[in-house]
């Protein structure tokens, strides 16, 4: 469950922006990785080295308030961080001690929807549940009167 958990978050977290619609759905991801950057500064575990990432992150997710691809490559930043802070024995959670493990696991499945532009994935559904050429994006060409 350790393991599963973390995926089932990621999902959950993508089906919840899927509420937010665009261009404010972006625009919050990108504070949201922004914040991601700074989770790490109340325990200091690797010194100095907290705020160049802060830093870091902060700037990835000042791109990312026009580009998905920033914003998940800032999630993927945190995932690299989230193993160095797991390996380290500083978890983002002091009192759980495979949290950033949790983290690591629940970031690349965040960045991985947002490097495909982070769609709805409300909307995907859906289309799905809708059948092919039964969703209102079918086009006028293929419309029979």
């Amino acid at each position: 469950m350790q393991y599963v958990a973390p995926i089932g978050i990621g999902v959950l977290y993508a089906l919840l922006m899927s509420l937010v619609h665009e261009p404010h759905r972006r625009r919050l991801n990108a504070v949201m990785v922004a914040g991601a950057g700074a989770a790490y500064l109340s325990g200091g575990g690797l010194g100095g080295w907290e705020f160049a990432f802060t830093a870091l992150l902060a700037y990835v997710a000042f791109r990312g308030l026009e580009s998905w691809t920033f914003i998940g490559v800032g999630w993927l930043l945190h995932t690299v961080w989230d193993v160095v802070h797991h390996l380290e024995g500083n978890p983002i959670i002091p009192f759980a001690h495979t949290s950033s493990l949790g983290c690591a696991i629940c970031d690349p499945v965040i960045a991985l929807w947002c490097l495909r532009g982070g769609p709805s994935l409300i909307a995907l559904v859906r289309g799905r549940s809708r059948g092919p050429g039964r969703g209102p994006e079918r086009s006028r060409a293929t419309m029979t009167p």
